[in-house]
């Protein structure tokens, strides 16, 4: 089982306790879900489970919620538009956003051809911006609430 270092929250530790009370049951040496919260309370460094659980936030700061406004650029395009969708990712640091354009936005620089997308998918760390470059080295998504 592998650990996350940062961001860590509650739910993020809690998580981590059912992965590994479910890995020690398979393994035919179960475990208590107290034992297993204590047991990832100190694999992060923490004294005990009450110690973790008093200096964590309860979830982690999100860039975005579901149905707020936000605007920025994708692929180099200006948009506004409204979240439908955020998931962390399993590193616990990058989320993986969906926007639903207000208007379709021309991902395509050529002047030959279109291709309009109006809902587009990103992942982006905990500041909006996108680990993903294009080819000029931008970031593919910038996002900020409207």
């Amino acid at each position: 089982m592998s650990f996350s270092l940062d961001p860590i929250s509650a739910i993020s530790l809690k998580a981590e306790a059912k992965v590994l009370r479910d890995e020690r049951a398979r393994a035919g040496a179960p475990i208590t879900h107290s034992a297993a919260l204590e047991l990832v309370a100190r694999a992060h460094g923490f004294r005990d489970w009450n110690t973790a659980r008093a200096a964590l936030p309860e979830r982690v700061a999100t860039p975005v919620q579901v149905g707020e406004r936000v605007k920025g650029t994708y692929l180099g395009q200006p948009f506004e538009g409204i979240v439908i969708g955020v998931n962390l990712m399993t590193d616990m640091q990058h989320y993986q956003v969906t926007v639903k354009f207000d208007d379709p936005v021309d991902v395509v620089t050529s002047e030959l051809f279109s291709a309009f997308r109006q809902r587009v998918t990103s992942t982006v760390d905990v500041y909006g911006v996108s680990p993903a470059r294009t080819g000029n080295g931008e970031p593919q998504m910038r996002l900020s609430r409207a």
